[in-house]
């Protein structure tokens, strides 16, 4: 028989977790309440900042960020152009323009370089994306004296210098997706050390009983339900990170020495592999029919990967002068890797590379 698939990504949920949600639902109150202020406070504390608001996704978190910066109409944000598309839209829903700008070849990270080299008098703002678990350069960016919002989706729980990323900047957004480091289903926050931040951030957030009406108030609530799951989470969390560690461990003792580039943390950083990332070397066999073809042949030896980002966004808006986005997307895989995965699952995949990059 074939051994099934080994997909990309997969939650990793338990029975721990199904009792926290059963709780909740056997004491009647589902909605936002006792387990969603416990579950702020808990990421608060470990991120060691002041304080957290939990809301439906990531990206209801970075527009409630934007919002609370009192950024809108005539301001611009720089956001990177290899990430999703949630900073573009965050910025675009509040009514400022995103600047798009090249990343770091060494990070993935938005580049300090390019955005001093974008930055102008309407700049309110940088969404500095932490991606795959790497950190970005935080004091070249802190540097060019601008409001940062971290974006630490898939980087909580990494360290720079030491540090914690997302206690860096004015304020910091997560997403507790499906698949992310923390999981609650659906659902995110905006943690901040100002006070002003997170009363902005948490005012918008609902409009129910409220003294005035207002345009900006939405119901971006998280449930009981889902924040029981993150707690139950957290409680586990640093074994989840220390699993992802030896999973890249054993990567990176398989693949040393094949023509693949291997993900690192430049300046100070700690990686704590939300992905691994491989960048087959220039001319090397494995690419002669491109990145797609790779991914194919892959999926055919039971491995699925992914192209790390679906599209840079510079191309998804028709524009050009990121040329290492470019590259970068011409060239690198994400190989599955989370606490679920089996030993006999990473035998499997670490089998199915070796396959394709000594060919």
């Amino acid at each position: 028989m074939t051994d099934a698939l080994i997909p990309h990504s997969r939650p990793t949920l338990d029975d721990t977790d199904a009792a926290a949600a059963a709780e909740v639902i056997r004491s009647g109150h589902v909605a936002q309440g006792r387990q969603v202020a416990a579950f702020e406070s808990a990421v608060a504390a470990y991120l060691g900042v002041a304080g957290g608001v939990a809301v439906s996704s990531g990206t209801a978190a970075l527009e409630l960020a934007l919002r609370a910066l009192r950024v809108g109409r005539g301001d611009e944000v720089l956001i990177p152009s290899y990430v999703c598309a949630a900073p573009w839209i965050a910025v675009t829903r509040v009514g400022a323009t995103p600047r798009i700008v090249d990343i770091s070849a060494d990070t993935f990270a938005i580049a300090p370089t390019a955005a001093k080299r974008a930055k102008s008098p309407k700049t309110k703002a940088i969404i500095v994306v932490h991606p795959f678990g790497v950190p970005a350069d935080l004091p070249a960016l802190q540097a060019l004296g601008v409001p940062l919002i971290e974006d630490c989706a898939q980087a909580v729980g990494a360290r720079l210098h030491g540090r914690l990323v997302g206690s860096f900047g004015r304020a910091t957004v997560c997403s507790f997706y499906a698949t992310k480091l923390l999981c609650t289903g659906e659902g995110g926050m905006v943690l901040s050390n100002d006070e002003p931040v997170l009363s902005a951030a948490r005012d918008a957030r609902e409009y129910d009983e409220k003294p005035a009406l207002s345009m900006h108030s939405f119901n971006y609530k998280m449930t009981d339900v889902q924040a029981a799951i993150g707690l139950s989470q957290l409680d586990r969390f640093a074994g989840f990170l220390k699993r992802r560690a030896a999973i890249a461990a054993c990567y990176a003792e398989a693949l040393k020495g094949l023509p693949v580039s291997l993900p690192s943390a430049p300046y100070g950083g700690t990686h704590i592999f939300f992905r691994f990332i491989l960048r087959p070397k220039a001319g090397s066999r494995p690419l002669a029919d491109g990145v797609d073809d790779l991914l194919r042949r892959l999926e055919a030896r039971g491995v699925q990967c992914r192209r790390p980002v679906y599209e840079p966004l510079h191309r998804l808006a028709k524009q050009s002068g990121c040329p290492t986005a470019d590259a970068v997307h011409q060239d690198a895989v994400s190989v599955p890797i989370y606490p679920s995965l089996t030993d006999a699952e990473v035998t499997r995949v670490i089998d199915a590379l070796r396959a394709e990059f000594r060919a």
